[in-house]
């Protein structure tokens, strides 16, 4: 295992700590933690990509940090009167 793998797997026990927030915390706290579950499910496929070498794959995050954004914007939309 190289330092891009032990990051990874970093970022993805911070990622399970978010769930959490997503599944049990109030309204408001489930959309912070909805975006910053998006950022960091793309920044640990960029630690993952870069430690399997396989370059190829990078565009899988980009695609996910575009459209991590717009998902937030539509569940904040759909629960507007509950913020």
């Amino acid at each position: 295992m190289n330092i891009w793998l032990w990051a990874g797997a970093g970022m993805l026990f911070c990622l399970m700590m978010l769930t959490l927030v997503c599944f049990r915390g109030e309204i408001g706290d489930r959309l912070v933690g909805l975006e910053m579950a998006g950022c960091l499910a793309s920044l640990t496929m960029v630690l993952l990509i870069e430690g399997f070498k396989r370059p190829s794959f990078y565009d899988l995050p980009l695609t996910l940090a575009l459209l991590s954004f717009g998902s937030g914007m539509v569940f904040a939309r759909f629960v507007q009167r509950w913020l």
